[in-house]
């Protein structure tokens, strides 16, 4: 039932250091109609979730400069975008990585490598059905 939930238009944004996974989720989310914006780390990031406005983003966990916890907590203190639902991406699946992306106000944890189905239902579960 969750595959009939139309997610075209949605804009979301990659945030990742590794261009593999950015050009993955990339194309994975293109093909579903959505616009997609990526950067390589947390500053990168901010600027273009300021001028893009997305309905959703996805943070890798490990990145340089500014990481995934550290990003989110930025874009979660900013009213404007507290409300954006943020996804952690991680290679680690550990209790205390999923605690901490809680703590900084994330609302899921997905493990790398993570699959379609699982990447289009965080957006179906956390845009679609708040809008």
């Amino acid at each position: 039932m969750n595959e009939e939930i139309d997610i075209s238009g949605k804009k979301v944004m990659v945030i990742d250091d590794s261009k593999t996974i950015r050009r993955t989720a990339e194309s994975l989310l293109k093909k579903a109609g959505c616009e997609v914006f990526t950067a390589n780390d947390g500053f990168e990031a901010l600027s273009v979730i300021a001028d893009s406005n997305p309905d959703i983003i996805f943070v890798d966990i490990m990145m340089p400069r500014l990481d995934g916890y550290q990003t989110c907590a930025l874009i979660k203190h900013n009213s404007e975008f507290k409300k954006t639902p943020v996804i952690m991406l991680s290679s680690k699946d550990g209790l205390f990585d999923r605690a901490r992306g809680r703590i900084v106000g994330s609302e899921e944890y997905l493990t790398k490598p993570f699959t379609k189905d699982e990447l289009l239902g965080a957006i179906r579960k956390h845009v679609v059905k708040a809008a």
